[in-house]
């Protein structure tokens, strides 16, 4: 394990705070903190490695604050979780065998998607559906979502927490819970592939434990801020990062 120098250490320190704010809301992290590790000069392989794990402890302490507040359906999350970790188990597993470029263009398509929706859609400011529950039908597209999506974050991974925040908005949770409820299945998803890297010993943990540090720091702060400001805080932010997303996997395809 090797210890960053001091330089490096607060460029993790800030890398993994500003991406951990972020993605405790509404996912995205991934673009700050990849490019950062890879700058660092971790081979690709460690870097997505130690990614991961700063994520899933950002996704562990932004759960634990939205669960702290109520802003999470504790028994639907608890029935959806396994379903999550099992989704992101194999497709972390699938994707040692096949390329997942060819995601890419169909990724962008969905993000445009969801973008325009949520930009057309006025109303998405609180439905009460914590005391409601899920009917049959809705309780079952969302568990084929959670398995599906979890795949896709073990497969490929960009935009997994706007996926998921979308699936939860249109089963008719408010910008808040529907945040809280999505991070606790990205946290399966991420607990899954962190347990796959592990076991390929593809993480620093030097440079995780400081990365890591300062994400469970930027989670915190920032699920705080969701939790009080609501949704006319967290409607822009997934805004903002979705149109980031599809900006990125634009250029990455343009690159190609």
């Amino acid at each position: 394990m090797e210890i960053p120098s001091l330089d490096m250490i607060l460029f993790l320190l800030a890398a993994g705070f500003v991406a951990a704010f972020v993605d405790s809301v509404v996912g995205g992290g991934g673009l700050v903190t990849v490019p950062a590790l890879l700058m660092t000069g971790l081979a690709p392989g460690l870097a997505l490695g130690t990614n991961k794990f700063g994520g899933t402890l950002s996704s562990l302490t932004s759960s634990a604050s939205f669960f702290a507040s109520g802003k999470v359906e504790g028994k639907l999350v608890a029935r959806l979780f396994p379903l999550s970790f099992a989704g992101a188990a194999l497709g972390t597993y699938t994707v040692q065998r096949i390329p997942s470029e060819f995601l890419r263009p169909l990724v962008v398509c969905m993000l445009a998607v969801i973008l325009v929706y949520t930009l057309l859609k006025k109303n998405w400011t609180g439905s009460g559906r914590a005391n409601e529950g899920l009917s049959r039908k809705s309780g079952l597209i969302v568990a084929a979502a959670a398995v599906v999506i979890g795949f896709y974050d073990g497969f490929f991974g960009p935009g997994t927490g706007s996926f998921l925040l979308f699936v939860f908005l249109l089963a008719g949770f408010d910008f808040v819970r529907a945040s809280g409820n999505a991070k606790v299945l990205n946290l399966g998803s991420n607990a899954a592939s962190l347990l796959l890297f592990a076991l390929f010993h593809s993480i620093d943990y030097g440079y995780g434990l400081f990365l890591g540090a300062a994400m469970i720091a930027g989670a915190w702060t920032g699920s705080r801020v969701a939790i009080r400001k609501g949704a006319a805080y967290v409607k822009p932010l997934f805004i903002v990062v979705t149109t980031v997303l599809i900006g990125k996997q634009l250029w990455d395809l343009w690159r190609g």
